[in-house]
């Protein structure tokens, strides 16, 4: 199925070029998490929404990025692989002004006024953002689709010209995109069920919440839009390879969460842009490591190699944080330990209980 995926999209970018095709694999991917926030916010399961969310710009930046100049690299060792940069700066750019909304109404916490203050101007701040963000990536789409295509599809001719092994086109431009719809709704119908049963996955597995939703859930359910932009790597067209991973990450950022904030605004559910202290600061140094290595439009396996190697850092550091809900359960074990063999009046106990422990109950205050 990932290698009949992938060939779709190679025909489907055949017609449109790189930069459509790419936004085109990014979009029929994304409308996969897309679909999951909407049905984990109508089980107000707003940390699911965000670190899903998260996880997946995460991974399109460190890990099929990665993996993409690994394999590239490795398959095309004595060829100097090439990309636009104009392509890459434009998304970086993006994926900057998404950070800077991700950090603003993190850093509320720390000016000193009351909680309910902070929370209320977190979300007031988050939905302005989120009306901004959705405008920009508008305008980012007419910019890379209609008024300045030209400066993102300068090397097609000069692929189509090194390109020996042309196959002959067996699937139309449309039959193309519909096997793609088909595909994303067939995912779609299955991730219901991802959102119904994760807790029950996490509590059975002995794995935190956080850590598959940021991890293990988008490897799974984006693994053909993955292998496809691998694959394109292995074929040495890196543009639609970067096409894939940075679209995708720019579309997450900057369209799926505003869209999702402004959902849950609709649904009079409080989710804003804070994403906490840890994860936000994943995600700025996954952008910063990623800007860094496509910052002189050349590739080879090293770049790769090390973009994967801060992915696993990442995803151990996930692995061995102790989540919120897991602290919970804890607090909740020792406080029924502490009823039965004291007898006292749970009103007593939690008077004996440091107040430093009631942090974690309004993670989400409604």
């Amino acid at each position: 199925m990932l290698t009949s995926a992938s060939t779709i999209w190679e025909r489907v970018a055949y017609y449109t070029g790189p930069t459509v095709g790419g936004l085109l694999n990014a979009t029929c991917g994304n409308a996969t998490e897309l679909i999951i926030a909407i049905f984990a916010l109508n089980n107000n399961k707003i940390a699911v929404v965000k670190y899903s969310l998260l996880g997946s710009i995460i991974s399109n930046l460190l890990l099929v990025l990665g993996t993409s100049l690994l394999c590239g690299g490795i398959t095309n060792l004595r060829k100097e692989q090439k990309y636009d940069r104009r392509q890459a700066d434009i998304n970086l750019l993006m994926l900057f002004v998404a950070l800077l909304c991700h950090l603003l109404p993190l850093l509320f916490q720390y000016v000193g006024t009351s909680a309910g203050d902070i929370a209320d101007s977190s979300l007031r701040l988050s939905r302005v953002a989120s009306i901004i963000m959705l405008i920009a990536y508008c305008v980012y789409l007419v910019f890379q689709l209609w008024t300045d295509r030209q400066l993102f599809e300068a090397h097609d001719e000069d692929d189509e010209e090194g390109d020996n092994d042309l196959e002959e086109v067996v699937i139309g431009f449309w039959s193309g995109v519909a096997w793609l719809l088909g595909m994303t709704v067939i995912i779609a119908v299955l991730s219901e069920y991802v959102v119904q049963t994760i807790e029950d996955a996490s509590d059975s597995w002995g794995l935190s919440v956080s850590f598959l939703s940021i991890i293990f859930l988008p490897i799974v359910g984006n693994a053909a839009e993955h292998a496809g932009a691998i694959i394109f790597a292995f074929k040495n067209k890196l543009d639609i390879s970067l096409g894939v991973s940075l679209g995708s990450s720019t579309q997450i950022s900057m369209f799926v969460v505003p869209l999702c904030v402004i959902v849950a605004w609709i649904l009079g559910i409080r989710m804003d842009l804070n994403f906490n202290l840890l994860e936000t600061g994943s995600l700025a140094l996954a952008i910063i490591i990623t800007a860094f290595t496509l910052q002189d439009g050349t590739s080879h396996y090293m770049k790769g190699l090390v973009l994967v190697l801060c992915y696993i850092v990442i995803a151990a550091c996930f692995l061995v944080q102790r989540s919120p809900s897991n602290y919970l359960m804890a607090i909740k074990l020792d406080f029924s330990f502490f009823c039965v063999t004291r007898s006292l009046y749970p009103v007593e106990i939690m008077m004996t209980l440091p107040h430093a422990i009631e942090a974690p109950f309004v993670e989400n205050p409604v």
